[in-house]
């Protein structure tokens, strides 16, 4: 099947097939509700025995996935046919130590991402810092690795609130009135953080300034390049990409605000996945050599190795700041991840 079909075939009967797979899932549900001792935060088709927050490998054999092709997909935060690219050798590796092929998808929103992860259509991916709590618990999504360091340290971000560089606004308390760009509901850096940390600062998005989504954190910092919005906070590591590739020239914003490190993206597996399977995916993160790839070529400034992750300890933060902002991780909050994007302009 040529590229192309294939990319139409996963946009075009995505929606069919969650929504008959997700009916599947739930008509088994009840069995499942009343066997399980401990969900936490997990949607109620999953179960958590163990109590590591992630959801349980099935334990009957029919329940488990053992594709020939594996699907791969990287978050959906910027042009998802640069990071084909991107990820290939990535794409290659896994395909060498799994013995299976392995396929991109490039998912055109947070939400059509733990879609396909959901209905079992995407088998290993890449998810936002948000994004991951929504994935975990909605779509199974099991974090193995992210970003790092050889000296041992991650490839965290930090969220920029940034201006135009002729904008009156230079504080936080400057926002009031203003129409702010805020990612998606499951940004991390584009939303969830700026709704608590704002808060706490007293400006309260919604109430002070006007929120406008904006789809990606490209939009929102193009937005700001060409003055559709008068602010944003983004992802630094995603505005920092887009300054290399020359995208727009780093004196036409200012960056006001700062927040500490939070993770990075995290990388991993459905919980559907025959456990070898699991095992042979994580090695994959593992093991690559990140040198003369693309994967190094676009991220080696800031990351050279994957290195393993702890999803209780590393996510600690987006969780809690989650749970500020109350967010339920149910169909309802998946339906609520599914915003309009604003349109890009051409810069003039």
């Amino acid at each position: 099947m040529k590229k192309s079909a294939w990319y139409r075939w996963m946009v075009l009967l995505g929606a069919a097939g969650f929504v008959f797979c997700t009916a599947l899932l739930y008509f088994e549900s009840p069995a499942a509700a009343n066997d399980c001792k401990n969900r936490g935060d997990l949607d109620v088709i999953f179960c958590d025995e163990n109590g590591d927050l992630l959801a349980d490998t099935p334990t009957d054999p029919k329940k488990l996935l053992d594709p020939d092709t594996l699907v791969f997909s990287y978050t959906a935060v910027e042009d998802p046919s640069v990071y084909e690219n991107v990820f290939s050798e990535l794409m290659q590796h896994m395909a060498k130590i799994t013995g299976k092929q392995v396929k991109w998808y490039g998912p055109e929103s947070y939400a059509a991402q733990v879609e396909a992860m959901r209905s079992g259509r995407l088998h290993a991916s890449g998810f936002a810092a948000g994004a991951t709590v929504y994935g975990v618990n909605l779509a199974g999504f099991h974090p193995a690795a992210m970003m790092g360091l050889k000296d041992g340290g991650f490839r965290g971000y930090k969220l920029w609130l940034i201006t135009h560089k002729d904008s009156d606004i230079k504080t936080i308390q400057d926002l009031k009135g203003r129409k702010v760009a805020h990612v998606t509901p499951s940004s991390n850096s584009g939303n969830q953080a700026p709704r608590a940390l704002f808060k706490s600062m007293g400006i309260v998005p919604d109430v002070d300034y006007k929120v406008i989504y904006s789809g990606k954190h490209d939009n929102s910092i193009m937005g700001v390049v060409n003055r559709d919005y008068d602010a944003a906070p983004v992802a630094s590591t995603v505005m920092q990409r887009m300054m290399e590739r020359g995208m727009f020239d780093k004196s036409e914003v200012r960056i006001i605000w700062e927040s500490d490190k939070f993770p990075g993206s995290a990388y991993g597996y459905v919980n559907t996945l025959a456990p070898k399977l699991q095992k042979l995916v994580s090695e994959a993160f593992l093991t690559f050599d990140w040198k003369g790839t693309g994967l190094g070529e676009e991220f080696g400034k800031r990351a050279d190795i994957f290195i393993p992750v702890d999803y209780v300890k590393d996510w600690k933060v987006i969780r809690t700041i989650q749970k500020a902002n109350n967010v339920v991780y149910s169909q309802d909050g998946l339906n609520a991840l599914k915003v309009e994007k604003t349109p890009k302009k051409k810069k003039k």
